[in-house]
């Protein structure tokens, strides 16, 4: 559609700015271009009962020029524009409900939960369900209000976007809201038609629900090869239950033929002694089955990942660092701790110090460009933290590290932990990250050999702190807390030297926290 505002304003204009909309195969007639200074006879224009319900348009005209007339559509709420010719959008009947794109790049989601069901009325913003990509897990909420009609999908699909999630019956009080707020000098006159209007659409609402039933009863319908909408439910409002699923398949010879092919096949012998086998297999656990378990959400974005990470030659740094300064500035933070909800930990000082050690060498904080052979050196420290989740894998960074105080950085990780273990992270704070921590050692193990996670050039994978003998310079044993650092990097970008300098700046805040604070902004 071609949208053309007339943006001249009258007294007798409902003190609107109204909107001409003409098909993008139809130029506007002459007629039409002077309808931009011929608006006084929107005035005199008589509304037809129920618009927005029945498509039908405004005679412009009082016949000022002979031949010319001008029929138009006109748009609610001003300068809403729109690909939909009126009425589409917002009429009372079906509606489809499509998943919107959810960030850049993605291309499907997988539905996690439903929040409503069929038959359930929604309000305007309510969430609908709980999709999860390959960065984050979003609400999906509703645009009108409405009652559900039929849900397309149950929780583990992966749905495209674009894709209908459900169809809804639109709230035809809505539209009629939409109607007063917009045009209220035009009044309704037609009583009769108005009735009849309604009434014809309730029919049609009427008419195009489905079914009720649930996902889980859908689903079950579709693995018996059973129509659903073939069904007659027993349940409220006639939903159909898992009964009469059950009922309407033994009715129709579906469990009996199941049943009666088992019957058959058990009449060898061979077949019936092997099914006893399996029988008393399966009683004392002797049964072992393969699975097929399919990757979703961060599982499918860490194969992604790796994958990428595969092309990239890597080489390795190894080093130890002596964390006995930093053993003693984490009990001194814990015992002057005054906020309860506060945990002090080692992890948010070496996040500060890395940031410290990025300053000096910026190429360790920069992403490459393979197809343009060009490294970005990133303004920020957006340091990502690799975190161990029920739900797989995530890697949230924290933003802007050099403009943080350790305390910030402490409450930011701790937000981020929160939401990464109840699967609540935001797209926001999964993307744009510039360098990956990965703190293998709260789990287990001296170090682990990280892979870089593109288009970043370098990750850090540190091991557990452990006390480990040490010599001093004069022979001296002494016990010492050692963590063992990996520093993985991107050979076409960095060379050994380059992380080599870097990790001993790195090395030097650590074991020195007061350098630390000397430098720090």
């Amino acid at each position: 559609m071609i949208c053309r505002k007339i943006c001249r304003r009258n007294p007798w204009s409902f003190s609107h700015w109204w909107r001409c909309v003409y098909p993008a195969t139809t130029p506007p007639s002459p007629a039409a271009q002077r309808a931009s200074s011929g608006l006084g006879s929107l005035a005199r224009a008589r509304a037809q009962p129920n618009i927005f319900v029945n498509r039908r348009t405004f005679s412009f005209l009082e016949n000022h020029h002979e031949g010319d007339s001008l029929s138009i559509p006109f748009g609610t709420k001003g300068c809403n524009f729109t690909t939909h010719t009126l009425g589409d959008p917002v009429t009372g009947g079906m509606v489809d409900v499509p998943l919107a794109q959810t960030g850049e790049g993605i291309a499907e989601c997988e539905l996690l939960k439903w929040f409503v069901q069929e038959g359930d009325q929604v309000e305007e913003f309510q969430p609908l369900c709980e999709v999860q990509s390959d960065k984050a897990t979003i609400e999906i909420t509703s645009r009108y209000r409405g009652k559900v009609s039929k849900v397309l999908h149950v929780p583990g699909d992966i749905v495209k976007v674009g894709e209908t999630l459900l169809k809804m019956v639109v709230d035809e009080n809505v539209v009629c809201d939409q109607c007063s707020e917009t045009l209220e000098v035009i009044k309704v006159q037609d009583s009769n038609t108005s009735k009849v209007d309604v009434a014809d659409s309730g029919h049609k609402k009427a008419k195009t629900g489905g079914a009720l039933s649930t996902p889980a009863v859908r689903n079950f319908a579709k693995q018996l090869g059973v129509n659903i909408e073939d069904l007659h439910g027993s349940g409220k409002e006639g939903r159909v239950l898992k009964e009469d699923v059950l009922n309407y398949a033994a009715r129709e010879g579906i469990l009996k033929e199941s049943s009666t092919s088992s019957e058959d096949s058990s009449a060898d012998e061979y077949l019936e002694r092997d099914q006893k086998l399996t029988e008393v297999a399966s009683t004392y656990g002797w049964e072992y089955e393969d699975r097929t378990v399919p990757l979703r959400g961060f599982q499918r974005a860490m194969a992604k990942s790796m994958t990428l990470a595969a092309k990239i030659p890597h080489f390795h740094y190894v080093d130890e660092i002596n964390c006995d300064a930093l053993v003693q500035l984490k009990a001194s933070f814990q015992n002057e701790n005054s906020d309860p909800v506060v945990k002090h930990t080692f992890l948010p000082v070496l996040i500060k110090s890395l940031s410290m050690a990025l300053s000096k060498y910026p190429l360790l904080n920069s992403c490459f460009s393979e197809e343009l052979q060009e490294v970005t050196l990133k303004g920020p420290h957006n340091i990502g933290i690799a975190m161990a989740t029920p739900h797989g894998l995530v890697v949230p960074n924290i933003k802007k590290v050099q403009c943080l105080s350790i305390l910030e950085i402490t409450k930011e990780l701790s937000r981020l932990q929160r939401l990464a273990s109840s699967n609540k992270l935001s797209s926001d704070d999964i993307t744009g990250g510039t360098i990956t921590l990965s703190n293998i050692g709260a789990i287990g193990g001296k170090f682990g050999s990280p892979l870089i996670n593109a288009p970043e050039v370098s990750i850090i994978a540190m091991g557990r702190i452990q006390k480990i003998p040490q010599f001093d310079e004069d022979g001296n044993v002494y016990p010492a807390s050692i963590v063992t650092v990996n520093i993985g990097a991107d050979h076409r970008v960095l060379d050994g030297a380059t992380v080599a300098m870097f990790c001993n700046e790195w090395k030097l805040f650590i074991e020195k926290p007061e350098l630390l604070m000397l430098h720090m902004k």
